[in-house]
């Protein structure tokens, strides 16, 4: 198919226009006018510019691309090695942050709960991107973190007691850490993101709601794979997730 539809099929389908994002949404490198073969992965690094470029992709389909807000803006370094091999190659960046997030069926909040069993009832947060519902049944903190390590391949970082009971939980894939006050006031027993602050350790001790760090990395694999199969079902592209490892 042709790069324009592809990139106004997307823009359509995540409602990027209505959100205030930290960098550019949909095509971000202009590469080949024909998109056939795609390479699908959570960051635009290097290693999965490569592994693209390795695989004869004519596109490169992340959730984390380039041109981050207040980042230096020169193409140096780094930067010119990254975007010298995409142009080299002649493939095109297209990358999605909040939308990909929160899409109700490909976003990472998303599949998260579809691979945990978790029931949406409810979004907070700016742009409402955080999540709250329930678990598929009542468990523990612990066997919850046990659940989460299984499913993500992480372990987690949890805070609170084992022993204490959960049934409702909020969720916000990658860096959401800062909006886990808004969590709390959901009512819920137990906050799960990416990342964790010093401040958040302090907070679920005092308030009696658990956190539990699950990597941002781990909670942003999925929507891009989402995504990618279902431009493959839909469109016949071939698309390939590549997950290039990351600890954090």
């Amino acid at each position: 198919m042709k790069r324009d539809q592809l990139t106004r099929y997307l823009d359509e389908l995540l409602e990027s226009a209505r959100f205030k994002d930290y960098c550019p949404n949909g095509l971000q490198v202009e590469g080949c006018g024909d998109v056939q073969r795609v390479v699908a992965g959570v960051t635009a690094s290097q290693a999965l510019v490569d592994a693209a470029i390795e695989r004869g992709a004519d596109t490169l389909l992340v959730h984390h691309g380039w041109f981050w807000r207040g980042e230096d803006g020169r193409v140096t370094g780094f930067r010119k090695a990254r975007l010298q091999a995409l142009l080299k190659h002649d493939i095109n960046l297209i990358g999605y942050h909040l939308p990909l997030d929160s899409h109700v069926e490909f976003g990472n909040n998303a599949q998260l709960a579809k691979r945990l069993g978790w029931t949406l009832e409810g979004r907070f947060g700016e742009q409402d991107l955080g999540w709250y519902g329930h678990t598929s049944a009542p468990t523990t903190l612990f066997d919850l973190g046990r659940q989460v390590a299984v499913q993500l391949q992480r372990e987690p970082q949890v805070i609170g007691e084992a022993s204490k009971p959960v049934s409702r939980i909020a969720w916000c894939s990658g860096g959401a850490q800062g909006i886990f006050e808004q969590a709390i006031a959901t009512g819920v027993d137990v906050y799960l993101s990416g990342e964790i602050s010093e401040q958040n350790v302090h907070l679920a001790r005092e308030s009696g709601v658990a956190y539990m760090a699950a990597g941002h990395h781990a909670t942003e694999r999925y929507g891009v794979q989402a995504l990618a199969a279902h431009l493959a079902a839909r469109f016949g592209l071939e698309c390939e997730f590549v997950d290039i490892d990351n600890p954090v």
